[in-house]
């Protein structure tokens, strides 16, 4: 067998769809990090916790976080825009969701 046939297909990208559910890791974290602030602000309170359990991507003119995230007391779920490199704009958190738990699936929303 090839070299090439051994190898794993990778997930195709698809243009406005929701990839499949990934573990985080130290980038998805630091995604969460430059939002941290506007994550306080929303919730009107500050996190001793804020670690990134999972996350999907949606891929637009730029690119959509949905992070699920242990905040201590509650799981968050949050949606974060990322604009094209090109555009020179910082990320943003676009939408959060409240009262979520471990187990609870990632989905779209506004």
């Amino acid at each position: 067998m090839s070299q090439q046939q051994q190898q794993k297909p990778q997930e195709p990208i698809r243009c406005g769809g929701l990839s499949g559910a990934k573990k985080a890791d130290c980038e998805t974290q630091a995604v969460i990090e430059e939002v941290r602030g506007d994550v306080e602000n929303k919730l009107e309170k500050k996190l001793d916790s804020y670690d990134a359990v999972s996350y999907k991507t949606q891929i637009v003119a730029g690119t959509n976080y949905f992070v699920k995230v242990n905040a201590g007391d509650e799981y968050i779920h949050l949606r974060i825009f990322a604009p094209l490199p090109c555009s020179g704009n910082p990320k943003e958190l676009a939408a959060l969701q409240r009262g979520k738990a471990a187990e609870d699936e990632i989905t779209y929303f506004e």
